[in-house]
């Protein structure tokens, strides 16, 4: 196994220069979209008492995940893009695969808590206060983390503990436990594919969930007597379900696609896809459909501008 001084070598985008500077400013403006956006949302549910709701709550959460989730991968990539560099210390890679594992795993948490917050909102409106207090809101959040940091600890150190003995060479640009279990030779790496299995499983009972979820408010939203009544109820769902599409037909099939379709440029759009647009997309998705936060966002904005301008002119 490498020691602490070993390094692995990441994926190149390119070998030319001017496309390397090309995915360094790429990635650069991706970047600060998903900090501009992710950051507003958090200031603006952290300071607008008309966003400390449930849902509000938990999407400040989501906007914690996804900046985690660009600041984890997106960093070291601009880096080895900007220098024409490849390498990545031993330590570094086992801080990429142990953040990215765990961020993904409270987001996927996250979302099953956001459906079940909508779920309830919709079907059974008269329990919301009871079911979905500041309490039970608050051991949910800190369930959903708990769990995302037990299941990346127990993957990162069992990926770890294999014996590496085919090259150093990751056939993708961050760290991902998929390509370092290539580089094993050992038996052993089918305890990993054990506890990816349990994985798995325990993310399908997460997605029937919220199929189920989403069934019965389907079923609740048919009931509705008016029209605007029923948009109005659906246009709540419509951010999170997008979220949830985007995450879940990127992630699962970066990581469930058949082999026989496997390529290193198939395999570099989907990890680009779920770990770097997904999260720079979300604040822009719920932004679209969320009118309380667009006019929180808006009256924090002009709040800023207008202070800035008395400053400027007091000092003048």
């Amino acid at each position: 196994m490498p020691n602490s001084s070993s390094q692995f070598l990441l994926l190149a985008f390119s070998d030319r220069r001017e496309l390397q500077l090309l995915h360094f400013w790429l990635f650069l403006g991706i970047s600060l979209a998903a900090l501009l956006g992710n950051g507003l949302i958090l200031s603006a549910v952290a300071c607008d008492q008309h966003l400390h709701t449930p849902r509000d709550f938990f999407l400040l959460h989501l906007s914690l995940t996804d900046l985690g989730c660009i600041c984890t991968t997106v960093p070291k990539a601009m880096h080895n893009s900007l220098w024409g560099t490849r390498e990545i210390s031993y330590a570094g890679c086992t801080a990429q695969v142990f953040l990215l594992m765990f961020l993904m795993s409270v987001e996927f948490s996250l979302l099953t808590i956001m459906c079940y917050d909508r779920y309830v909102a919709i079907c059974k409106p008269l329990h919301y206060g009871t079911l979905l207090g500041s309490r039970a809101c608050a051991h949910m959040a800190a369930a959903a983390w708990a769990s995302g940091f037990l299941n990346a600890l127990l993957h990162t150190a069992n990926t770890f503990s294999l014996p590496l003995c085919q090259g150093n060479a990751l056939g993708q640009f961050f760290c991902e436990i998929p390509h370092i279990l290539k580089l094993s030779c050992s038996h052993s790496k089918l305890r990993e594919l054990g506890l990816l299995l349990l994985s798995v499983s325990l993310a399908l009972g997460c997605f029937l969930f919220i199929v189920y979820s989403y069934v019965q408010i389907f079923r609740a939203l048919l009931r509705i007597p008016s029209d605007e009544g029923r948009h109005k109820a659906f246009s709540t769902c419509l951010p999170h379900l997008a979220v949830v599409s985007l995450f879940l037909s990127t992630a699962t099939f970066a990581y469930l696609k058949p082999p026989s379709i496997s390529s290193p440029s198939l395999d570099l759009a989907l990890s680009v896809l779920y770990s770097v647009v997904s999260p720079a997309l979300n604040p822009l998705i719920y932004n679209l459909r969320y009118q309380e936060l667009r006019d929180a966002i808006r009256k924090m904005m002009t709040g800023c501008f207008s202070g800035a301008i008395k400053c400027l002119f007091s000092g003048v």
